[in-house]
């Protein structure tokens, strides 16, 4: 049986993968962890995102990055 026959969960479990609920929550605590500790570099600032996206809540960061 190929892998694309499995359906989600069972996909993730044979290819030993976390979800993406998992992934992407992972992704926030890093980020978050990069704001308190100051490891973003001098050029680099962080300000409230005005995009806004139908999909997502609207509590993001934008990362500006000088050139």
């Amino acid at each position: 049986m190929n892998v694309k026959d499995y359906n989600y969960s069972d996909r993730l479990k044979c290819l030993n993968l976390p979800t993406l609920r998992f992934r992407r929550c992972r992704g926030d605590m890093i980020e978050t962890f990069k704001i308190i500790r100051k490891i973003y570099d001098d050029e680099t600032k962080l300000t409230p995102s005005s995009i806004e996206n139908t999909r997502s809540h609207q509590h993001k960061l934008l990362k500006v990055c000088k050139v």
